[in-house]
């Protein structure tokens, strides 16, 4: 349960770099777009690899009828 809300909250915040940069676009602020797009996306990768540790160690099962 822990992991779940772990990975949840990963991605809220990689949302919420998302809406700062397309501020950031709209209205240059002090820090330029690439900085907020670039958290996005080393956010991202660190929800990947946990994800597959976490299928590696076995702590979440993969749906075996994914239809």
């Amino acid at each position: 349960m822990l992991l779940k809300l772990l990975i949840a909250l990963l991605l809220l915040f990689v949302i919420v770099n998302l809406g700062l940069a397309m501020r950031g676009m709209l209205n240059p602020s002090k820090l330029p777009m690439s900085h907020y797009i670039g958290r996005r996306l080393w956010f991202s990768a660190a929800i990947i690899a946990l994800i597959l540790l976490a299928l590696a160690t076995g702590l979440i099962q993969p749906n075996p009828r994914p239809y």
